[in-house]
């Protein structure tokens, strides 16, 4: 049945809020919606929401959110309301939606997540998940089709259609193998975990810690490393424009490391960044070059360094602590706990926010034992 379903799905094109509003009201109160979306994310620095994919009971539809502002029609329902919205691997979908619902569904179930829940794999492909739960194969021939263009083509709207069309089933059966684990309230807590992470617009306030390599550098170099990182991320979001275009990593490293001594200097090492004009090499070379006072330092969060000698080995005998629980929970040991945050526990000797919840009352003790 779902077979012949996907051979020519039928879906109300909606370029209308009447339109949708009347679709949507067709719903129960507490219907379990398939929804996707299609964005674009080559020139900017935020995603620009070009299609959103509905689909309940067969019904499905395809919402232009270019033609009208669709968050009114889609908050009551799916922003405030009992509807479960269902979708696969939802961060980038649920950044892209923002805008729109600030907060993400209230109830999200996402496939993906459920998924390695039920032991079927962490960071599990739709195509592949649909395939075992169903056995159809899903044409994935549109992957990077350009989305902003009116009209769609009609294999454009087939594939799109097809990315909710087997939600359902797959939905219906995650959810009762979670529920036959007791694994459902884990699920519940890792899809309200992503909606906040995904829906947080206001940047890393620290972002200096993922440059590892800058861990041994002097405080106020380390300072100065965060200063020129938070411009250009606010920067990079005035203009809506991706980060590398303004300063490439590498660069920014080594403009922090050896600092230009005037405009022309600062002109010559930064030239071929795409969207770094006069006004904002003016706004940079400020921001290198004012002195880093002590307040500043104090505000940097240290950058973990590599785990070397007693932490290192209390690395490893984590490591196998997490594998030895993982078995014993039937879960991945990557959704458990990556080996990344046992990294930021061992360097910071502060527990992580990652393991609060259901994953402190499975690892806490073990792990704190564990710390060297």
């Amino acid at each position: 049945m779902q077979q012949e379903t996907a051979l020519s799905p039928d879906a109300a094109w909606i370029d209308q809020r009447d339109a949708l509003q009347a679709w949507l009201a067709a719903l129960p109160d507490d219907a379990a919606l398939g929804f996707d979306t299609e964005f674009m994310r080559r020139n900017t620095f935020y995603p620009q929401l070009a299609l959103i994919q509905l689909g309940w009971n067969g019904r499905y539809a395809l919402v232009d959110p270019l033609a009208f502002p669709i968050g009114e029609s889609l908050r009551p329902l799916i922003g405030e309301g009992n509807a479960v919205t269902v979708m696969h691997s939802a961060s980038e979908d649920l950044e892209a939606l923002s805008p729109l619902l600030p907060h993400g569904p209230h109830q999200l179930f996402d496939t993906q997540i459920a998924a390695a829940f039920v032991g079927m794999g962490l960071g599990i492909s739709y195509r592949a998940l649909v395939a075992e739960l169903t056995g159809a194969e899903l044409d994935k021939g549109e992957t990077r089709s350009d989305w902003l263009q009116r009209p769609l083509t009609d294999s454009q709207r087939t594939y799109a259609t097809l990315d909710v069309v087997y939600l359902k089933p797959v939905h219906e059966q995650l959810a009762e193998r979670l529920a036959q684990r007791d694994r459902a309230a884990w699920h519940a807590e890792d899809c309200e975990r992503l909606k906040q992470r995904a829906c947080y617009r206001e940047g890393d306030p620290q972002p200096q810690r993922t440059f590892r390599s800058a861990s041994e550098w002097r405080p106020e170099k380390r300072a100065l490393l965060r200063r020129v990182l938070l411009w250009r991320d606010q920067v990079a979001r005035s203009l809506d424009r991706p980060r590398p275009w303004l300063l490439e990593d590498a660069l920014v490293m080594n403009l922090v490391q050896q600092q230009p001594g005037s405009a022309s200097d600062l002109e010559q090492r930064t030239r071929g960044q795409r969207a770094l004009r006069s006004p904002q090499r003016g706004e940079l070379l400020e921001v290198l070059q004012r002195p880093i006072d002590g307040d500043e330092v104090t505000a940097t969060a240290s950058i973990p360094e590599t785990p070397q000698g007693e932490a290192k080995r209390a690395l490893a005998a984590m490591k196998d602590y997490v594998d030895k629980c993982a078995v014993e929970q039937d879960l991945p040991a990557g959704l458990l706990c990556p080996r990344k945050v046992l990294e930021e526990y061992v360097v910071t000797e502060q527990w992580p926010e990652f393991l609060e919840g259901w994953r402190r009352e499975v690892l806490h003790d073990g792990l704190s034992r564990l710390h060297p």
